[in-house]
């Protein structure tokens, strides 16, 4: 596969009318002086399933010839933006003839695609004309682009045009840009301009390519509201959580993998709390495919945890020692390139496909029980408490001297009640909103208390396949951790009677 680039594009789209006027391109304290260019033509063909897969998810992919960035464009949205940032991902016009979409882009849509194809819906040809704003050190920071479009839509052959105005800040990261565009948007809006959060190519569809996705965002219910309302908005959050991090493992994105668990453990606690108002066995096939998808991002997101752990621990307990970091480093990282490798031949098998589809229905329609048409106040507090009742047990066997591999079963009560306790707390108010965040921070205890336990493991392995000064200082480093699980026993042994306090005012038990 051809090797992508990725942009962070932070930008602003306005309307405008044909004979709109411009506002005056002032200059401010980040912008010195505009310089216009001269107007070129641009044609770019977008590509998409014939029911708008990723149009619904606001995603749109494109082969754009003309300007000075013709290629293969994949716009993502960021999580917890407003829609003006997106991670554009870039490949050449070799990439990919204008019938085939270049197999590294279709790798990475594939989560949202699935079984759909690929195919050319609308070609836009665009006459542009582009003002750039330059800092004192005549470098440019922002773009302001007007835009004459004309939108052809292949099927129907449909053609619409419009004026669009862009105004985007040439570097993420610059803040001066980004005040920047944000005053240049305003006066626009001033001047008689409509913000927009359509792509050009959306609008040859109008409502079709602003209607919900697969698994449409669900607000959550009430209190007297039905508990199957309640389930589909839990298992719709997650899923969607699960779709966008398996696209970012693709990538290659920092945390992804980690995401990605945490999306499907959480669907899998919603399974195995809720259970009681779901069909036995469609719960427990979705629960079993969630953990082997799990599984096969496991090594990775296990290695990439330890890695950082032993390097943080080895510098804290010699800063000057080289030799274990370097072993440690040596040995992790050829771990961690099998690992991905097998977790990429997971998310690409037909098994994983097939995943991603049940989950796509069990987000529209969870089948459930009649006892799931009950109120929410009447059942889902007693599923909550079971998951706790649960957790008391567990840790009422906890020790100073109790093997690890109890502690571990601690946690793992400690996750289960966690994850309950957070899905239903929207519902049940600012009080089980306490509960869950005080279980999320017995979670990270026994977390940090089971990573440090695996890393002992591991360093007895190094030690026995490194010389004399290196097994001495993993030796060394072998003892903190036993220090350190230690400590974090104490940690969770002064944070349990506050769980307990939040649990009696959680109203949840």
């Amino acid at each position: 596969m051809t090797a992508a680039q990725v942009h962070r594009e932070i930008e602003r789209k306005l309307r405008v009318p044909a004979e709109f006027d411009f506002p005056d391109l002032h200059t401010t304290a980040a912008i010195r002086s505009w310089q216009p260019g001269a107007p070129f033509e641009m044609t770019a063909v977008y590509y998409d399933t014939a029911d708008l897969r990723l149009f619904r998810w606001s995603v749109t992919m494109r082969r754009r010839v003309g300007g000075h960035d013709a290629g293969w464009h994949l716009k993502l949205p960021v999580a917890k933006t407003d829609g003006s940032t997106r991670d554009e991902i870039r490949l050449p016009l070799t990439a990919g003839a204008a019938d085939a979409v270049p197999a590294t882009l279709a790798d990475i849509v594939s989560p949202l695609v699935r079984e759909g194809r690929l195919i050319p819906l609308v070609t836009v040809k665009t006459r542009r004309t582009a003002y750039l704003g330059s800092g004192a050190n005549g470098v440019g920071i922002v773009e302001v682009v007007d835009d004459h479009v004309f939108v052809s839509e292949t099927t129907n052959q449909t053609t619409t045009s419009f004026r669009e105005i862009e105004i985007e800040a040439l570097s993420a990261e610059d803040e001066d840009a980004l005040a920047s565009i944000a005053s240049l948007a305003a006066d626009f809006i001033s001047s008689g301009a409509t913000p927009s959060s359509i792509s050009k190519a959306a609008s040859a569809f109008g409502a079709r390519a602003a209607a919900p996705p697969d698994i449409p965002a669900l607000p959550m219910t009430t209190r007297e509201g039905v508990a199957v309302d309640a389930i589909r908005s839990i298992i719709s959050e997650h899923a969607r959580h699960l779709l966008f991090a398996d696209i970012g493992v693709r990538l290659d994105v920092d945390d992804s993998v980690h995401q990605m668990r945490v999306a499907a453990r959480r669907l899998r606690s919603t399974m195995r709390t809720f259970g009681p108002l779901l069909e036995e066995q469609w719960a427990s096939t979705l629960t079993e495919e969630l953990a082997w998808m799990a599984k096969e991002m496991g090594a990775i997101r296990d290695t990439e945890v330890l890695l950082k752990r032993l390097i943080k621990d080895a510098n804290i307990l010699n800063p000057t020692d080289e030799l274990a970091p370097a072993a440690i480093t040596s040995w992790l990282q050829a771990r961690l390139v099998s690992a991905r490798a097998g977790a990429l031949a997971g998310l690409r098998s037909d098994r994983h496909e097939y995943l991603l589809e049940d989950l796509v229905t069990a987000a529209r329609e969870p089948n459930v029980k009649d006892n799931a048409y009950l109120p929410c106040e009447e059942v889902l507090p007693k599923l909550v408490a079971r998951e706790w009742s649960a957790l008391r047990k567990s840790v009422s066997g906890l020790h100073a001297n109790t093997p690890s591999a109890v502690w571990h079963r601690a946690r793992i009560k400690a996750k289960r009640a966690r994850y309950a306790v957070e899905a239903v707390a929207p519902i049940f108010g600012p009080n089980a909103t306490v509960f869950g965040r005080v279980l999320a921070d017995v979670t990270e205890v026994l977390g940090d208390h089971q990573d440090t336990y695996i890393a002992q493991h591991l360093l007895l392995e190094l030690v026995a396949k490194s010389d004399g000064p290196t097994a001495f200082m993993l030796g060394r480093l072998y003892g903190y951790e036993i220090e350190r699980e230690m400590a974090y026993r104490d940690d969770f042994k002064k944070l349990w009677p506050k769980v307990r306090s939040a649990a009696r005012r959680s109203g949840l038990l």
